[in-house]
């Protein structure tokens, strides 16, 4: 065959998708870096001689390399290409997992944590960047939810047979799609050649040579220092309040760094999207509600019932697999209302559970509070990421989620550290 025959093959051939099923264990184990460890601190604390406070750490980690992870992950996506994104989040997640499970100490557990959550975060951003239908974007953020619902009691299950070290690498799990995706790569395709958005429209030329999104120039150094400065700080704010200071003073230089570079790090197209900021910072107050529900309602249901942690567990599945298998159908059911409608039912919803979780008058309301809290997550996530996305231009669409999942997954470091706050 003929050069030319081959680049013409090539080029007609139309790029592949990855399944969603594929996109679905990429993100969804993420989920047990976070809600996993509910159950198994005590047992942590107890064997490391720390207090419980100490060893919340190894969460706070997470939380912190999952919302720091996010955006430069994503970057990395959109500057080298899925396949050396993919294999270096995997090479995190890998090495995190070894770190947990093989030494027990915690600088070495809040380090292996943050490793597995840096890998973590750039598998759901570019899960979530691959999909190209709301039936796809639900399945991938109904993963995420429903891992979640399991993650304590497997989690606990996992500590029981084998130690609480192996219920930490649970997210490791996700490189076993990574084989999967990577032979589905949905970017062949060879220079110059359009790709067609999900819409069926003509796209932008979103790649470059190689398969590669299209990059938007030198990597911003600074602004990637700054963003994380600016991270940092804020998931330090709940454990330490002064250090809202140092969040002001790295938001403010960031402003500046976004007139002195509009295509940076941060690009000006997508800050300046007043649907996309809406969204990412509704997705914050959402997880922020459900993961400190998560952290919270095991004491208080222990409190109230009496119930071992086992017990607990068990108990709290139901609401959390409600929410997750729930949210598949609601984005799906949602994928054509207007965005001010979702904009208001799922904070409704969040907001009914955080009144029932403060009222706490049986552990029936409790688990009734984290079944409505665990629902409006699930499904802002997926409903507020699908229009997030389409409110940025084209080009900056992997950027783009990578900035809403930081905004999520802050949220998801911030509610553990609140729930701590409000127990004492």
């Amino acid at each position: 065959m003929s050069g030319a025959t081959r680049t013409r093959t090539r080029t007609d051939a139309p790029a592949r998708e990855v399944p969603a099923a594929w996109l679905a264990l990429l993100a969804g184990p993420l989920s047990f870096g976070i809600a996993g460890p509910s159950l198994i601190l005590p047992d942590a604390a107890r064997d490391l001689g720390l207090s419980l406070g100490a060893v919340t750490w190894i969460v706070t980690a997470f939380g912190w390399a999952i919302a720091i992870g996010t955006p430069l992950m994503a970057s990395l996506y959109g500057h080298q290409g899925l396949r050396r994104a993919l294999l270096t989040c995997a090479a995190l997640v890998a090495l995190g997992a070894v770190l947990v499970v093989s030494v027990p100490a915690l600088p070495v557990l809040v380090l292996g944590s943050a490793a597995q959550g840096l890998g973590a975060a750039g598998f759901s951003t570019m899960a979530m960047s691959l999909t190209r239908s709301a039936r796809a974007m639900g399945l991938v953020a109904s993963s995420m939810a429903t891992v979640g619902a399991v993650a304590p009691l497997v989690a606990g299950l996992a500590a029981e047979l084998l130690s609480w070290q192996a219920a930490l690498m649970l997210p490791a799990l996700s490189l076993l799609a990574v084989p999967g995706v990577l032979r589905r790569d949905p970017e062949l395709t060879v220079s110059g050649v359009l790709r067609r958005r999900p819409d069926g429209a003509a796209g932008a030329p979103l790649l470059a040579s190689g398969g590669r999104p299209a990059a938007r120039g030198s990597f911003d150094v600074v602004g990637a220092v700054l963003l994380t400065a600016l991270v940092t700080a804020l998931v330090f704010v709940p454990h330490w309040w002064p250090v809202a200071g140092v969040a002001v003073v790295c938001g403010g230089l960031l402003v500046a760094r976004l007139r002195a570079r509009p295509d940076g790090f941060v690009p000006v197209p997508v800050v300046r999207a007043p649907v996309f900021l809406l969204l990412s910072g509704l997705a914050f107050l959402l997880a922020t509600v459900n993961f400190g529900t998560i952290y919270l309602l095991p004491a208080l249901l222990a409190e109230q019932a009496g119930w071992s942690s086992g017990q607990v567990g068990a108990a709290i599945l139901w609401p959390l697999l409600f929410g997750g298998l729930a949210s598949y159908g609601m984005v799906a059911l949602t994928a054509k209302a207007p965005v001010k409608v979702v904009a208001v039912l799922f904070p409704g919803l969040a907001a009914a559970g955080a009144g029932l979780a403060w009222l706490g008058v049986s552990p029936a309301v409790l688990l009734l509070a984290q079944a409505f809290t665990s629902l409006a997550a699930a499904s802002g996530q997926g409903a507020f990421a699908q229009r997030a996305g389409a409110a940025v231009p084209d080009g900056a669409r992997s950027t783009a989620m990578g900035l809403f999942s930081l905004c999520y997954l802050l949220g998801a470091a911030f509610g553990p550290a609140v729930a701590a706050v409000l127990t004492g």
